[in-house]
């Protein structure tokens, strides 16, 4: 978690991946402009990354430049979320449609893999079982759903979510930059990187990105909202489940299950909920392993 303490080294695979060469577009669904961010050239096999609730593409950006040389890779802001606009209404179906209209915009071949993290999964899970045909596979990362249980309370939404709070500094808001859930460690140059990019401009100083109201609508439910498309889903699944995750080895079974018991659960080990915070490397490693194994080989069905 980032604290008055020094910003610790940046490592060498760091610098070289923000420093990749990206672009950033618009493109509308229902009248909404929504942005994202896409690396590699057009016309290649496609890889879709879908940022959390209250975060953006850029959480994603780091990791998803590393595969800039392989695929056409995209990192979307969902409405209400970075540079897209807002709505009135959010809806996961909603969003399913924005990812694929991203897609589509963004010169991918053929159908895509979507990369979801925690309420980006519960998007990701969605898109595959709304879009048949259309998605090539779909990695989860730590993202528990479920019928009941819901991670967040409603009083627990408004306290963290609740009213918008302006920082007069700029520094003063990159200080304070947390997650929702915490967890027990960060890279300090990670954080640094993606508040600076989760911040906007206001009237009296800065203010975080992401509209409360998405909150407030779900108010913790988008575990249930997701659970019924899981036996909807016919393309790859892989579940990556953070070993100090919200993800349990209980919810990672039952997840299995209701998939027909074809999609690995894989632990990353040492990382907490948001494990492109704490351990990217292996993040990263995982996801080239499961992409590496999908090209070579026949996926088992239901």
């Amino acid at each position: 978690m980032t604290s008055d303490a020094e910003v610790s080294p940046t490592p060498l695979w760091f610098e070289r991946s923000i420093d990749e060469p990206h672009s950033e577009a618009y493109v509308s669904v229902d009248g909404k402009a929504i942005h994202y961010m896409t690396w590699g050239a057009p016309g290649q096999r496609g890889l879709v990354f879908v940022h959390g609730g209250g975060a953006n593409a850029y959480w994603w950006a780091p990791i998803a430049a590393t595969f800039a040389h392989e695929f056409r890779v995209v990192a979307i802001d969902l409405s209400g979320h970075g540079d897209s606009e807002h709505r009135d209404v959010y809806a996961l179906e909603q969003w399913t449609d924005e990812v694929m209209a991203v897609s589509e915009d963004a010169g991918i071949r053929d159908c895509p893999v979507i990369v979801g993290h925690s309420m980006g999964g519960f998007v990701t899970i969605v898109t595959a079982a709304r879009h048949t045909g259309r998605v090539d596979g779909v990695v989860i990362c730590d993202s528990p759903i479920t019928k009941l249980d819901p991670e967040i309370t409603a009083s627990r939404l408004r306290e963290e979510f609740g009213s918008p709070k302006t920082y007069v500094e700029f520094e003063d808001a990159v200080r304070r930059f947390r997650t929702v859930p915490p967890q027990d460690h960060y890279l300090s140059y990670v954080m640094d990187f993606v508040a600076r990019h989760s911040l906007k401009s206001v009237d009296g100083g800065w203010q975080w990105k992401f509209d409360r109201q998405v909150f407030e609508q779900f108010r913790g439910t988008l575990r249930g909202v997701a659970e019924p498309y899981l036996t909807e889903v016919s393309c790859r699944v892989a579940l990556l489940r953070s070993e100090f995750g919200l993800v349990t080895p209980d919810i990672g079974v039952s997840m299995y299950e209701r998939l027909g018991r074809v999609a690995p659960v894989v632990e990353i080990p040492e990382a907490g909920h948001h494990a492109m915070l704490d351990q990217p490397l292996l993040l990263i490693t995982a996801l080239r392993t499961l992409l590496a194994d999908w090209e070579h080989s026949e996926p088992h069905r239901r």
